[in-house]
């Protein structure tokens, strides 16, 4: 087992993890309680997820008061990341969870936006991700019209049936299904585990993926909106979903997924960036929320919103 601490205070505007990974983003991790998107954090519990073959779990320990067991600091400046995996894992964790983002400029060189500076402010240190790029998509292929506690069971259970099992630290960890592990499933056992009317969906970009005739990857070095039309190919990915996977796999700091949520913020605090399509709106709500970090302002809004809190 490989382990490691990456001290808090060293990055650039801080980490809150249980909001970095339980504020919709990511489907991709687990919770050793079992309780992932439960409402609650758990200060002692691992979160994990497997990559290329290796486990990682991840902590947040220490907080303001140097109680050494608190996982939820109320200063997102304090404390230690902690780390264990098959493998030297720190470079792969500060990839997964954009530890090298400076966050606090992000954050000062925001739009001086009343719902923004509020949502900034209330969920301090919390950080995009960036997951793998197939499974993000599934993931937000599942994701239409369901809860985050409901996507994430179902992501979770298509990992525990179709991925790899790894024995680790005397536990087994289920990798998310390879696009070939995937493409062997059937629609109607994909509907049997909960899926519903996304199982042909997920078969099918499964299938285009696993027969190499196209890959999410694939958008990455395309111009932004290039990018998103790309991903419009997969069976059951719309403009949301791919602004998603954009995001929250490929590094387009600037997409807006315009689910809900933003639909409601659109509507009741940027009612001029209604222009009556989703890429018309999506251009203005880019432009009010700061164009290059515009993602990152939509998912704190989103979690602002979305928790009431």
């Amino acid at each position: 087992m490989e382990t490691g601490t990456i001290p808090v205070d060293e990055l650039e505007g801080g980490l809150d993890l249980y909001r970095t990974l339980e504020s919709g983003q990511s489907y991709l991790w687990r919770r050793s309680d079992g309780e992932m998107y439960g409402g609650s954090p758990a200060p002692e519990a691992w979160y994990y997820t497997v990559v290329d073959g290796e486990v990682i779990r991840v902590r947040r320990r220490g907080g303001p008061d140097g109680d050494p067991t608190a996982g939820v600091a109320a200063d997102a400046t304090t404390g230690r990341l902690e780390w264990e995996s098959t493998t030297d894992a720190e470079p792969l964790v500060r990839r997964l969870l954009r530890l090298d983002d400076d966050l606090e400029a992000i954050v000062d060189a925001a739009p001086d936006d009343p719902l923004l500076r509020e949502a900034y402010e209330a969920h301090r240190g919390m950080r995009l991700v960036d997951d793998p790029a197939f499974g993000c998509l599934i993931s937000f292929i599942c994701s239409t019209q369901m809860r985050v506690s409901r996507i994430h069971a179902m992501v979770s259970t298509l990992a525990a049936e179709y991925g790899d099992a790894i024995a680790f630290d005397g536990e087994t960890y289920h990798a998310f299904p390879t696009p070939a592990q995937l493409a062997a499933a059937t629609e109607s056992e994909l509907r049997d585990l909960g899926l519903g009317y996304r199982a042909p969906y997920v078969v099918r970009t499964a299938e285009l993926v696993a027969d190499g005739e196209a890959h999410p990857e694939e958008a990455r070095d395309l111009e932004y909106e290039a990018a998103r039309e790309y991903l419009t190919r997969f069976v059951g990915v719309g403009d949301k979903v791919a602004d998603c996977v954009l995001l929250f796999s490929l590094g387009f700091d600037e997409a807006v997924p315009l689910d809900t949520w933003l639909k409601s913020a659109v509507e009741e605090y940027y009612p001029d960036c209604d222009r009556g399509s989703y890429a018309a709106t999506s251009r203005a709500i880019r432009e009010q929320l700061g164009g290059e970090y515009a993602g990152y302002a939509q998912t704190y809004i989103f979690h602002h919103l979305r928790t009431g809190e």
